[in-house]
């Protein structure tokens, strides 16, 4: 709100916060996850410009656990990915199985 010059005062008794915690969060350097997720992001943005723009979430998820070792979880890289706006090409459509 303050980088649409609303006056901060205003904006916290609007919003029920004290100014002090306003300062404090703002002046708080960024959170472990926060970190983790950007360096996560720039790796599964490497690995999906590497494939020309072709892997999805499941094959980034195993290119970073068998090619580069980094252990996470299938649901964190499809976040990052929607985050990022990135996708796969969808997949080839299966015949059903004939009985």
């Amino acid at each position: 709100m303050a980088r649409e010059h609303m006056p901060v005062q205003l904006a916290c008794r609007v919003l029920h916060v004290a100014e002090s915690g306003y300062y404090a969060w703002r002046d708080r350097p960024p959170s472990n996850r926060l970190v983790k997720n950007a360096w996560l992001t720039e790796a599964i943005v490497g690995i999906h410009n590497a494939s020309r723009g072709t892997y999805g979430s499941r094959r980034v998820h195993a290119e970073l656990g068998l090619g580069l070792s980094i252990h996470v979880s299938h649901g964190t890289v499809e976040l990052l990915m929607q985050r990022a706006g990135l996708h796969g090409l969808p997949g080839s459509q299966r015949p059903a199985p004939s009985t």
